[in-house]
C-alpha cells in the first residue's frame, strides 16, 4: 500500500452481513482502514445492484441499507477515516454504466464465469433481467468513478476484476489515458475466502438458514455452533475424526489464534494438536464445538456491544450516510467531467469546439 491508494469495496444489502462476510472483507477493511496507508478508502452499500435480481422487492433492500450500515459500523469502519456511501444515490455512476456499455460485446459478459456462476444459483435461464446480466459493467463503473487503485475482494471475484480492468484500457485506449486501472487485494487467509455454512454446505446462504449474523445474540450463536455439520463417521469419541469438508474446523482454521488456547483451552498448545486428537480418535465434537463457541463468542461480543450503541440513534447513522454519499458524488462527478471531456461530449465547457463552430458558420 502507498498513500496513493485508492481502496473501494462493499456489499449487497440483501440481508444482514455474517461471519463469513467479517473474516472475508470486513475484518480486513478494518485492518486496512487502521493501519491509514491510503489516500482515499471508499466502502459502498451496492443497492442499486441488489435491486437488479429483487426489483419486485423493493422493500426487503431498503430494510437492509440500515442493517448492513450498522453492521459496518459495529465491526468498526469509522466514517471519520473513511467514505462510506449508498450505490443510488450516486447518480453519475448510472451515467458512466451506459458509456462503458458500448465498451463491451454481450458474447463477453455470457463468458465471465462469475455472471455465469449467479445466473445458475438463481435459476435465470433465460429470463435474466439485464440489469443483472450486465452488473459486471455497473461495478467497473464503480471502480472507476472513484479511481480506485486497489479492491479487496474473494477469488470468486476475480473475474468481475478482470473485466473492470478490460473496460477501463479500452477506455484509455480509445478516449486517452483518463481512467484508472484497479488491482485485487485477496484474503491472507484462504480459508476465509469461502466460508462454509454451519451445515457444510459450500456458502452461507439466508435461504439456507446456514448462517452465523454478526448481529445475533450469545444464545443464538452457541445454538447454531452447537448443531454444526461436523463428520458424519465420527460416531463415537473413540472414532477417527475427518478434518475435510468438517465444518467446525474449517471455522477454527479462520478463527482460531494462538492466544485462544491459553484462555479457553489450556490441555492444548496449538490447533494442530487438536486436528491430530481427533483425527486418531479419542476427542468428542461437543469439546470441539464449545471451544469454538468460545472463540466466536469472544469475537463478536464487542462487535454486538456496538452496533446496540449505535441502534440508540438511528437517525444519526443516516446522516452519517447521507455526508458519505456527499463526499462520494464530489469524487464521482469529477471522474465523470474528465470522462465526458475525453470523449467529446462536454459540449457547454469547450470553449474551443464554441471557437470553432462560430468561425466555421461565420459569414
Amino acid at each position: 500500500m502507498s498513500k496513493e491508494t485508492v481502496i473501494l469495496t462493499g456489499d449487497r444489502p440483501t440481508g444482514r452481513l455474517h461471519i463469513g462476510h467479517y473474516v472475508g472483507s470486513l475484518k480486513r477493511r478494518v485492518e486496512l482502514q487502521d493501519a491509514g496507508d491510503f489516500k482515499k478508502m471508499f466502502v459502498f452499500i451496492a443497492d442499486a445492484q441488489a435491486l437488479t435480481d429483487n426489483i419486485d422487492n423493493p422493500e426487503k433492500v431498503r430494510q437492509n441499507v440500515i442493517e448492513v450500515a450498522l453492521d459496518y459500523l459495529a465491526v468498526g469502519l469509522d466514517p471519520s477515516k473513511i467514505t462510506i456511501f449508498i450505490q443510488s444515490q450516486i447518480p453519475e455512476l448510472c451515467e458512466l454504466s451506459f458509456y462503458f456499455m458500448d465498451l463491451v460485446t454481450v458474447s463477453r459478459l455470457q463468458r465471465n464465469p462469475t455472471v455465469k456462476t449467479e445466473i445458475g444459483m438463481r435459476g435465470f435461464e433465460s429470463s435474466i433481467p439485464v440489469g443483472f446480466f450486465t452488473y459486471p459493467i455497473s461495478q467497473a463503473a464503480d471502480i472507476a468513478a472513484f479511481r480506485a487503485t486497489t479492491v479487496p475482494a474473494g477469488e470468486d471475484q476475480k473475474p468481475m476484476l478482470e473485466q473492470a480492468t478490460e473496460i477501463v484500457r479500452r477506455f484509455n485506449y480509445i478516449y486517452g489515458d483518463t481512467l484508472v486501472e484497479p488491482s485485487i487485494l485477496l484474503p491472507q487467509n484462504q480459508v476465509c475466502c469461502r466460508l462454509p455454512g454451519t451445515d457444510g454446505k459450500a456458502k452461507m446462504s439466508k435461504s439456507l438458514g446456514n448462517c452465523i449474523y454478526l448481529a445475533e445474540t450469545a444464545q443464538e450463536v452457541k445454538k447454531k455452533v452447537m448443531s454444526m455439520y461436523t463428520d458424519p463417521l465420527h460416531v463415537h469419541v473413540e472414532d477417527p475424526g475427518h478434518l475435510e469438508g468438517n465444518a467446525v474446523f474449517t471455522y477454527l482454521d479462520a478463527f482460531c489464534q494462538p492466544q485462544h488456547f491459553g484462555e479457553f483451552w489450556p490441555d492444548y498448545a496449538n490447533l494442530d494438536e487438536v486436528k491430530e486428537h481427533y483425527q486418531r480418535g479419542g476427542l468428542g465434537d461437543m469439546k470441539v464445538k464449545k471451544f469454538l463457541n468460545n472463540i466466536l463468542q469472544a469475537e463478536l461480543e464487542p462487535i454486538r456491544q456496538r452496533r446496540a450503541e449505535f441502534e440508540k440513534d438511528i437517525p444519526a447513522v443516516y446522516e452519517m450516510l447521507r455526508k458519505g454519499c456527499e463526499e462520494a458524488r464530489e469524487v464521482a462527478a469529477q471522474t465523470l467531467d474528465d470522462v465526458r471531456r475525453a470523449m467529446k461530449i462536454n459540449y457547454f465547457d469547450d470553449a474551443e469546439l464554441i471557437a470553432e463552430q462560430s468561425k466555421r458558420f461565420a459569414r
